[in-house]
C-alpha cells in the first residue's frame, strides 16, 4: 500500500494523521468522528475548549459546518476572495456541529487550502480535515516529514510525506462577521 492510500485508510479507521500545510505540518482527523478528535486532543494535550480548524479542498466541503444564513453576501464574497489560500476564517457554525470541533465557541474556524497535497487528500477523503499544528505542547511546529517522525512518530499511524507550502508564519485568522484580523499571518 502506498503512503497516500495508508493515510486515507488511517482517516477512515478514525485515527490521527500528519500532513503538510501552507507553513507547517498539521495533525488532523475526521471532523465527524468525536473519538478521533479525542485522540487528536490527547496527542496535542490541547483543551477541547479551544476548538479546531477545518481545512478543505473547496468551499462546498465546508457547507455542512457553516451557517451561511448568518453571513451577508458581502461577508461571504470577502471570505471566498481569499481562497484557496492561507487565510482562515471564523464563521457562524450550524447548530448540529459537534462541540468537539467548536470548543467553547458558537463559531468554527475554516480554510480552503491552496496546498495541492491537502486538496488531493480532502477530495479523496470526501470532506475537510481537522487541522492543528503538528507538535507536542511547548515544542516548535514540525516543518518536515522527518521532524514529524521524530516528534510524533510514536503517536501516529500515518504521515503524508511531502513539503509544506513554504510560509514562515501561521495562517492569518479573520472574523467573517466583523472582518477583524484575529491572528496576523
Amino acid at each position: 500500500m502506498d503512503n497516500f492510500a495508508r493515510v486515507i485508510e488511517t482517516l477512515n479507521k478514525g485515527d490521527v494523521i500528519a500532513y503538510p500545510t501552507e507553513g507547517v505540518f498539521g495533525v488532523g482527523c475526521d471532523p465527524d468522528n468525536n473519538a478521533a478528535i479525542d485522540k487528536l486532543l490527547a496527542l496535542k494535550q490541547r483543551p477541547i475548549e479551544k476548538g479546531l480548524i477545518l481545512i478543505a479542498a473547496n468551499y462546498q466541503q465546508l457547507l455542512p459546518y457553516i451557517d451561511e444564513e448568518q453571513l451577508t453576501e458581502m461577508q461571504r464574497q470577502t471570505m471566498l476572495a481569499t481562497w484557496p489560500g492561507a487565510v482562515t476564517w471564523v464563521v457562524p457554525v450550524k447548530p448540529n456541529v459537534s462541540s468537539h470541533l467548536t470548543g467553547q465557541f458558537n463559531s468554527i474556524a475554516v480554510r480552503v487550502t491552496d496546498h495541492p497535497q491537502v486538496q488531493k487528500l480532502c477530495l479523496a477523503f470526501g470532506k475537510p480535515l481537522t487541522s492543528t499544528s503538528a507538535n507536542l505542547t511547548g515544542l516548535d511546529p514540525c516543518r518536515t516529514t522527518e521532524e514529524v517522525e521524530q516528534q510524533l512518530g510514536q503517536y501516529l499511524t500515518a504521515i503524508l510525506a511531502g513539503k509544506t507550502g513554504g510560509r514562515t508564519q501561521p495562517t492569518e485568522i479573520r472574523d467573517a462577521i466583523t472582518g477583524n484580523i484575529l491572528r496576523v499571518g
